[in-house]
């Protein structure tokens, strides 16, 4: 079994605190996992996954059972919604793969939650408590517990705050702050892969970009379903995730955009609504012995497809600093933090950008858009993202040598 390092407690059993609780257990910290369902699971439908979250992945130890998970997509398409012709696209192939030295891919979200779940199950480091509402945390003379809506108290050395957008960590660690709504709302449904027309089982993962609106789908576990998401402006002030949606509703806010495109939005009977938002970024992400992870850091919009991304990346970090540091979490939360925030604010940043000017756009700003975006070689596109897809924040030699 090894020796034990020391006592985490996880709150949040989502992707980033499995993830994490994987990261620390290999660094030998002995890992509880807090979820407040009745059981340990993934809400959602498809996500989209670049070559950094595989580095991340292989780094966490999950990377081969991720991979047999995944739908490795030929291309990234934007198709203008109004014409229905290609504005660009993005050849996610061999070429790509070599620049960045992985895979881009699509997966069930559940999937990919299984894939950590599986691997913490089996570690002997990591225990799984289920049932438990975090309700807030006290830093002690030694450490740091979390307390819980039942009553119980469970203490660490450490406590990491990945109990998602929502966070009541983050909420105390920052005496409260606003969630800021995107004005978006998404509507998600999976299709079997006989609902999907024919003319559109396309081995990409496909945007459509309309005035104040956008729509993406992509194959999902092993070409047996299809991820199916639209997503439109809204005055709705509340922010609501999984509600039922009204299929009236997204014909509807879908009604201006090419029949193609449309009449994929009339196949599913029932929807999920998720209402967008996000937190301003902030510069602490840590109370003595206590970090944020996640979400809880850093929730972001959907439009770069980063949000479970940057949450693996965060569990990298963290793993690789509280080895590094070898019990100094002052100086170990410090570094993570440092390493971690411009790359994680860029993206939630970036998101919005993307979100209101590209996927949206309408009038001459469309147009801009196409001219611009259309114009772009395949190797400005990789130029363009190789911040984002060509690393974690670790080095490749510290990244190689945990593989």
């Amino acid at each position: 079994m090894g020796a034990v390092r020391g006592r985490i407690v996880v709150a949040g059993g989502g992707i980033g605190g499995v993830s994490a609780a994987m990261g620390l257990a290999h660094k030998g910290y002995e890992v509880v996992v807090l979820e407040q369902a009745p059981q340990f699971g993934e809400i959602g439908a498809g996500i989209q996954i670049g070559p950094n979250a595989f580095h991340a992945m292989d780094y966490l130890g999950v990377g081969d059972a991720g991979r047999a998970k995944a739908v490795y997509v030929d291309k990234l398409i934007m198709m203008d919604g109004l014409t229905g012709t290609e504005v660009a696209h993005i050849d996610v192939g061999e070429a790509f793969r070599q620049r960045f030295g992985n895979p881009y891919a699509v997966i069930h979200r559940a999937d990919l939650h299984e894939v950590f779940l599986a691997a913490c199950r089996s570690h002997a480091k990591v225990r799984l408590v289920n049932n438990q509402t975090v309700i807030g945390y006290v830093n002690t003379s030694r450490g740091a517990k979390v307390l819980t809506a039942s009553g119980e108290t469970f203490e660490g050395d450490a406590v990491i705050g990945a109990d998602g957008i929502r966070s009541r960590i983050r909420a105390q660690l920052t005496s409260g702050d606003e969630l800021k709504l995107s004005g978006h709302v998404a509507y998600r449904a999976v299709l079997s892969i006989e609902q999907m027309p024919e003319d559109l089982r396309w081995n990409a993962a496909t945007l459509w970009a309309g005035p104040k609106c956008h729509m993406v789908h992509y194959p999902l576990q092993g070409w047996k379903s299809f991820n199916l998401v639209a997503t439109f402006v809204t005055d709705i002030s509340s922010v609501g995730a999984n509600e039922p949606g009204t299929r009236e509703e997204i014909l509807e806010r879908f009604g201006h955009i090419v029949p193609r495109a449309r009449k994929l939005l009339e196949v599913p009977k029932t929807w999920r609504r998720w209402v967008l938002g996000d937190r301003d970024p902030i510069e602490n992400w840590v109370d003595g012995r206590v970090a944020l992870l996640g979400d809880a850091a850093h929730p972001t919009h959907q439009y770069m497809a980063q949000g479970a991304c940057m949450a693996m990346e965060d569990s990298v970090m963290l793993a690789h600093q509280l080895d590094k540091h070898d019990g100094d979490f002052a100086a170990a939360f410090a570094e993570y933090q440092a390493a971690r925030i411009v790359r994680a604010y860029r993206v939630v940043l970036s998101s919005r950008l993307i979100g209101k000017h590209i996927y949206h756009a309408e009038g001459a700003e469309r147009l801009v858009r196409n001219a611009v975006m259309g114009a772009k070689t395949q190797a400005e596109f990789c130029e363009d993202l190789a911040w984002l897809y060509g690393g974690t924040g670790l080095s490749a030699g510290d990244l190689k040598a945990a593989a």
